[in-house]
């Protein structure tokens, strides 16, 4: 599960079945963005129409970006102002900084849920 402590804020302990259908989707597309291509993390968002964007961890020589980074800024290139929720499936035992911060950037409070690489859910970070 995240840590208490870390940058990412709070995190509330994952309880089965706890996701909508809706965020379900959004562990699925994250899971499938990280399968693709093999990254450490895949991420989605869910922006304030619905609409859905799944990216993977880049790592180049000249440029690196969390999957949850590039997921947002995928959404925010594409006209998105707001944020419903996000997903992010990881290895890590705590959310990365950057990722929490670009999420908060659109939103405040939309849940963060970290899935492990299986899909199943370790929290939900809601600060």
């Amino acid at each position: 599960m995240p840590d208490q402590t870390s940058p990412a804020g709070p995190a509330v302990p994952a309880a089965e079945g706890e996701l909508t259908a809706e965020d379900a989707k959004l562990v699925t597309l994250a899971r499938g963005a990280r399968a693709r291509v093999g990254a450490v993390e895949g991420a989605a968002v869910r922006d304030q129409d619905g609409r859905t964007y799944a990216a993977a961890t880049v790592v180049l020589p000249s440029l690196a970006v969390t999957a949850l980074q590039l997921a947002v800024a995928s959404a925010v290139a594409a006209g998105a102002t707001k944020l419903e929720a996000a997903a992010v499936v990881t290895e890590a035992s705590t959310l990365d900084g950057a990722g929490h911060a670009a999420v908060r950037d659109l939103a405040a409070d939309a849940p963060i849920h970290v899935a492990a690489p299986t899909g199943a859910l370790l929290g939900t970070v809601t600060a």
